[in-house]
C-alpha cells in the first residue's frame, strides 16, 4: 500500500520570513509591511500603518518593485488585497499571492529554487 505524500503546514508568517530570505539571497531589497489596530487612551481604534489590501513583501531589484501577498494552507487574499493587487499590476509592477517561496521566485522572475 502506498502512502501519502507528507504536507508541510507552514504558518504565513513563517513563509513570508522564508519568501524574504530568499529574495534577499538572490540580491533583492525586501520590506515587509507592518499594521494593525490600536487603541488610544479613550477608548477609540485607529488603523496603523499601510492602506488597507497592502502586500504582505514588497521587493526591490534594479530598479523595480514586486508586490507579493502572502497565503498558506486554504487562505485566499481579501477584495481589498485582490484590488491592491490589480492596481500595481494596472501601473505595470509585477504584483501576486505567493504561496511557496517558488510561488514568489516565479513572481519576481527568477528560477525555481525546489525548496517547497
Amino acid at each position: 500500500m502506498k502512502r501519502p505524500a507528507a504536507v508541510l503546514h507552514i504558518s504565513e508568517h513563517d513563509l513570508q520570513n522564508a519568501i524574504r530570505s530568499a529574495l534577499e539571497w538572490k540580491g533583492y531589497f525586501v520590506a515587509r509591511g507592518n499594521v494593525g489596530k490600536m487603541k488610544t487612551p479613550d477608548g477609540r481604534w485607529f488603523d496603523t500603518g499601510l492602506p488597507k489590501g497592502w502586500s504582505d513583501l514588497v521587493a526591490f531589484k534594479n530598479g523595480r518593485a514586486y508586490f507579493i501577498e502572502v497565503k498558506s494552507g486554504r487562505n485566499k487574499a481579501t477584495p481589498e488585497q485582490e484590488q491592491f493587487l490589480d492596481g500595481m499590476r494596472a501601473l505595470g509592477f509585477a504584483a501576486g499571492v505567493a504561496r511557496s517561496v517558488d510561488e514568489a521566485m516565479e513572481l519576481v522572475g527568477e528560477p525555481r529554487m525546489n525548496i517547497n
